[in-house]
This record gives C-alpha cells, sequence and structure tokens, in this order.
C-alpha cells in the first residue's frame, strides 16, 4: 500500500495564528484539494495528522472540530479527492502527551491502523514539529514553504534528506516523479 502522510493547517488548508475556530475559517490552500485527489487517482491512501490543541485550550468542541472536517471531506469530495483518515491529537502542551507532534504517538497510530511500515512514507508538513514527527517516524519528510514553512524554513534545522517545495501540488509532483 502507498501512503501519505499530511499535517493539515498550512498544508491542506490556509493556516491561522489565531486556530481555525469554525467551518467557514477553513479555506483550502489554493491547488491543494487537487492535490490530494490526484495522490488518490494514482493509488495512494492519505492520511492526516494534526495537532488541535484548540480543542484542549477550549477554543472549539469536538464538534466543531468534526464539523470542520466535514468541510474539507466534502470540498475533496467536489474535486475526485478523498482522506482516508483523520488523526489528531486534542491536547495542550503541558498535557505532555505522546501523540502531540513532535512526537511520533499519531504516526505509531497510523502505523498500526493502515498496518503500514512508515519507513518510507511521506509526510508532508509546515512546522518543524511536523517534519520532525515523520522523520523520527522513518517518513521521508517534504516541507511545504505554505503556512509556517518559510518560518520553518529560515530556522535551517531540518532532519537531513527533508526535501523543500513550494505548496502541496508541487510536493505530489515530486512524490509521482520519484515513484514512476
Amino acid at each position: 500500500m502507498k501512503l501519505v502522510i499530511l499535517d493539515r493547517d498550512g498544508v491542506i488548508n490556509e493556516d491561522s495564528g489565531k486556530f481555525i475556530k469554525n467551518p467557514e475559517e477553513w479555506v483550502p490552500v489554493p491547488g491543494s484539494l487537487e492535490a490530494i485527489a490526484l495522490l488518490n487517482q494514482s493509488g495512494y491512501r492519505v492520511a492526516v495528522a494534526t495537532n488541535q490543541s484548540g480543542v484542549g485550550r477550549g477554543i472549539y468542541d469536538m464538534a466543531t472540530l468534526n464539523a470542520i472536517h466535514d468541510k474539507m471531506q466534502r470540498a475533496l469530495g467536489q474535486v475526485g479527492g478523498r482522506i482516508d483518515a483523520i488523526f489528531y491529537c486534542p491536547h495542550v502542551a503541558e498535557d505532555h502527551c505522546n501523540c502531540r507532534k513532535p512526537k511520533t504517538g499519531m504516526m505509531e497510530e497510523i502505523s498500526r491502523r493502515f498496518s503500514i511500515d512508515l519507513k518510507g512514507t511521506y509526510g508532508i508538513g509546515d512546522a518543524q514539529r511536523d517534519i520532525q514527527a515523520f522523520a523520527d517516524s522513518g517518513c521521508k519528510t517534504i516541507l511545504v514553504k505554505t503556512g509556517k514553512g518559510e518560518e520553518t524554513l529560515a530556522l535551517g534545522n531540518l532532519p537531513p534528506g527533508t526535501q523543500v517545495v513550494a505548496d502541496l501540488a508541487e510536493a505530489v509532483q515530486t512524490i509521482l516523479a520519484e515513484n514512476e
């Protein structure tokens, strides 16, 4: 099975320093939905691994998070795409959980659920914590410059082998070209 793991905010949709608090604030990055559809059409399964501390902070509730994800799935469906599974960490950093990126708990759960070794699986994110969690899980890492990507790139502390691309559309083209 071919699998790609994506961060959500800043990769699939526009990011906000004040959280994506409702479905109306969820706006796709141009070309991201079509890129996911292309992955699907090329035989890839797609999982999302996203920190959602807004739940733990009481900024939004689970019903709202589910409504945001429903909007994302509906928008993907309109372009022929889908996300096979969404994994999220609702905790705040002070909870010291194992699922909050940069820790690898979500990736371990993805590995179990899909019965796949993540070595060689692509992980695409815009923040250092995404890339670190993916790298520590054995994924091939791709940093997109959307969202926090430019800031992350400027910090210069990326795991060895991390590819840097403009956006999710370019990341998907890179993946497809490497696996022809």
